[in-house]
């Protein structure tokens, strides 16, 4: 495997992944002293796999697996997400920027020796991998970007609609202490109704991954954290975007939705990325939000693909 000796003498084992079958956890400390949690498993051309909210890096299970026969398949959990550390927000959310998110992953990746590699993001995590193409794009070879259109491109056109599917975009990012008090008052609850919102099938998300879900979720510095996530993309990440206006992604990229997603229903999707990218590639799937989840065997088929074109 790719990056083992660099593993062997710099991370911290952690012991195999209890959900994603044939890889191994580790704990990798940045440059900033913040400790991301992560599975690696597989050999072939590096791919990081970055999840969204409110999952953690176990939301790959299901294609992480059938990855890792051809690539070496790093699912990583974000900061403030799963084990991964939750540092303060500072000034402006500017920890949670996706700026900052982005640098954490990359940091990683180079820590296991890959300089360039490919990478898939879902939801949050396809908001990170959005900046580090533009922020890194000698290091993102591809990137594949799971149902979301852009940030700025979502805020721009809220109305009603918007506003109501995605009522937790407005939520998040009231000031502290609100929605943290809200969401830890019962956690479970919270956790429950969100995932019934956006899943398909309401099996598609099994008891023992929600419980999973569930056991980080409920530590109020997660809660706090991902209140930071989105106050951040509702404030510093809409500067960066601003000033990056005039760029566009150089790297491949591969746009997927839900064709009953919010996103699918609400947005051109395809014709979204194109304005922020200069090779684009969509396509819709026939579920909910979470693809991963919902139709793992053709998301894996897809970003098999993708990846090796």
């Amino acid at each position: 495997m790719a990056g083992t000796e660099v593993i062997a003498n710099s991370l911290t084992p952690v012991g195999p992944s209890p959900f994603l079958k044939g890889f191994d956890l580790f704990d990798f400390t940045t440059r900033a002293k913040t400790t991301l949690r992560f599975a690696i498993a597989g050999e072939g051309p590096p791919l990081l796999l970055l999840h969204g909210h409110p999952q953690t890096h176990v939301t790959w299970r299901k294609v992480a697996p059938t990855l890792a026969r051809h690539f070496t398949v790093i699912a990583a959990d974000l900061r403030g997400y799963g084990d991964s550390s939750k540092p303060s927000g500072g000034d402006d959310h500017i920890n949670y920027s996706k700026r900052v998110m982005a640098r954490d992953q990359v940091e990683l990746m180079q820590a296991l020796g890959f300089e360039r590699f490919f990478v898939a993001g879902h939801d949050r995590g396809a908001r990170v991998a959005h900046r580090m193409a533009l922020d890194h794009p000698d290091a993102v070879a591809r990137v594949a970007l799971l149902d979301i259109a852009p940030t700025a491109t979502m805020y721009a056109r809220t109305d009603r609609v918007f506003a109501t599917r995605y009522f937790w975009w407005f939520f998040f990012i009231q000031p502290y202490p609100l929605p943290e008090r809200l969401i830890g008052n019962d956690p479970e609850f919270f956790l429950r109704a969100h995932l019934g919102r956006q899943n398909g099938p309401a099996d598609a998300t099994e008891p023992e991954i929600f419980s999973e879900y569930l056991r980080c979720y409920r530590d109020p510095m997660t809660q706090h954290a991902v209140c930071e996530d989105y106050r951040a993309s509702a404030g510093i990440d809409l500067v960066h975007d601003a000033a990056d206006d005039h760029k566009r992604i150089a790297a491949p990229l591969l746009a997927m939705w839900g064709a009953r997603s919010t996103v699918g229903a609400l947005y051109d999707v395809e014709q979204t990325w194109l304005e922020k990218a200069l090779d684009v590639k969509g396509r819709a799937l026939d579920c909910g939000h979470n693809l991963q989840e919902e139709c793992p065997a053709l998301v894996a088929e897809e970003l098999f693909s993708f990846f090796m074109s």
